[in-house]
Formats: C-alpha cells, structure tokens, sequence
C-alpha cells in the first residue's frame, strides 16, 4: 500500500529578524491591544493577577527567541559563590554613585538626582545591596559597539555607576537624563528614556534587573518592553516620581524611585541578558 506525505500545517510567521523593522506601529500597537484585552478578560473571569512580564511577548519581537523553552538548569548556589566576585563597602567607593564626575569635563544634558529605597514585600529595608546602573545619554546614545544609532557619544559620560544601600535600604546617584533612541523591533520604533538597575542580593546567583522610567513619557503606549508588562499597576511601578525636595537649587532635579524585591507589589524585573 502506497501512501502520501501529508504537508505540514501551515504556521502562522512572526518574523525575528531585528533588521526586518517591518512591523508598522499601529499593527505593533494592535498586537499589544490584544493581549492586553486578553489579560483583563482573564481578570474578570478569575484568573491571577501578573506582577511580572511575560518571557514571550509577540510584539516585543526578539522575546519569541530569548524566552526559556526548557527547565531551568539548576545550579548549586555555594559552588558559584567560590568563585563569583564579591562585594563590600570597602570596594564600592561613594562617588561612584555620581555619574556626572567621572570624566574631566561636564556631560551635556539635564542633571538628576534619582533617590529611593530597596524594601522587601513587608517594607523592611535592605541594606548593604549593591546596585549597578547603566544608561543612555542625553542624545540617547549607549558607550557599547552595538549601539550605531547616528547620535553623538558624550566624552564626558560613560553611563554606568554603582552604590551600596545604607542602612534604611536608601540608595542616591547623581546622573544625567537619558533620552529616548530607536531600536529595531518595528518601523520607526523609540524606546521611553529610561535607566536600567542591576540590584544584587546576599548570594550572587540573586541578581535582578530592571528599568526605571520618567513620568510623563509619551512612547510608554508605544513601546513593546514597557507593554510587556500586562498589569498597569505593575507598569506605574517601574515610573519614577518627580519630588521637588530631591531637586536642588540651581544644580539638579530630583526623582523618588523605591524597589520592591518581593510580595504582589515588587518591582518588575528582566531576564539578565535583556539589552534594551
């Protein structure tokens, strides 16, 4: 008995290419829609609430790729603690905090005074965290050989710095305002200004990341990443708040942003190899 090969089912494509940029915005904007309508019908019915992103997310192109399709490998905490690097109060100096003097002359751009404090999900503070930051700057252009978006390199900016929380769990950098740049998800797509935050925990193998964003940001609808977060109350915790008692006179404005590591209120935070 002869028989015939049957075709596969016809799959439905998605491109990944991020040079393909062919996507226009509304349709981008349409894909999010969805999802989004999809999660709040899922609410009405019942279904939990997200207080984190989702690893997939369609219309953030480049996540169908990164999203894990496996178990987790795990791995044993002490042995990685042999040979991770560590650190202290005695390694991290305080004037790493201040972004703005590392170089010989003043960045171009808005200087920023970004405070606030690392609570766990009882408002206990934690202390003695070490947190890294790294940014754009005020043309929206990253120090990195991946980054060829046509804006100028500031000489005086490098974009990264780190601090160790006291004892309250409050942390301060001094910094410059980031701009928004393109990036290649869709036609015409822009990234909200925003600074990324590294926080590690008591081992090294607790490490997580996430953004901060400024408050009024008209590309937040508009964005992929931000939009990947499906809850709107676990979006307005990754926006900083402007509080005039953080602005100083004549020098700098200030912002307010707490970090929440645990509990149905924490922060957001991204997959370690998140680059955008």
């Amino acid at each position: 008995m002869s028989t015939t090969a049957q075709p596969a089912p016809p799959q439905e494509h998605v491109s990944t290419n991020p040079d393909a940029a062919a996507a226009s915005q509304e349709e981008t904007t349409a894909e999010i829609g969805a999802l989004h309508d999809a999660y709040r019908d899922g609410l009405a019915e019942g279904a939990p609430e997200e207080t984190t992103s989702r690893l997939s997310f369609p219309p953030y192109r480049s996540s169908l790729l990164r999203a894990p399709t496996k178990s987790l490998h795990h791995t044993d905490p002490e042995e990685i603690e042999l040979w991770s690097p560590a650190f202290g109060d005695r390694d991290v100096h305080p004037l790493e905090a201040d972004l703005t003097i590392q170089h010989n002359g003043e960045p171009v751009g808005e200087r920023i005074i970004v405070t606030g404090r690392v609570v766990d999900g009882d408002g206990r503070p934690v202390a003695g965290q070490l947190i890294e930051v790294w940014q754009a700057n005020a043309a929206g252009r990253y120090v990195h050989k991946r980054d060829q978006h046509p804006a100028p390199l500031d000489p005086n900016f490098t974009g990264v710095g780190r601090a160790i929380t006291g004892a309250d769990g409050e942390y301060t950098f001094t910094t410059i305002k980031p701009a928004p740049y393109p990036w290649k998800n869709h036609y015409n797509a822009w990234r909200p200004a925003h600074i990324h935050f590294s926080l590690f925990g008591t081992d090294f193998t607790q490490r997580i990341i996430t953004q901060m964003y400024f408050p009024g940001d008209p590309l937040f609808a508009l964005d992929p990443i931000y939009q990947s977060i499906v809850d709107q109350r676990a979006r307005d915790r990754l926006v900083a708040q402007y509080d005039h008692s953080v602005s100083e006179h004549e020098w700098a404005t200030g912002y307010r942003w707490d970090i929440v590591l645990s509990g149905s209120n924490r922060t957001w935070s991204e997959p370690e190899e998140g680059e955008h």
